[in-house]
């Protein structure tokens, strides 16, 4: 759904990995790098517990348009 409504702005990834795979994407924006997990995929990996200390963003608006 992401890369349809960014596709429909225009905006197209410059790279992305994990379309055959069935738990995890990764699309390449330059400056954003999106990664699209499964529940499981997500607890295997524990990406919430390594970036903890990141910075989370409102997409809201963006997604809104």
């Amino acid at each position: 759904e992401l890369e349809f409504q960014l596709g429909e702005l225009g905006v197209r990834p410059g790279h992305t990995e994990g379309h055959r795979s069935d738990s995890w994407v990764l699309l390449d924006y330059g400056s954003v790098v999106v990664h699209v997990f499964t529940e499981d995929a997500r607890s295997f990996y524990g990406l919430d517990h390594l970036w903890s200390d990141g910075q989370t963003a409102d997409l809201s608006r963006v997604l809104a348009r």
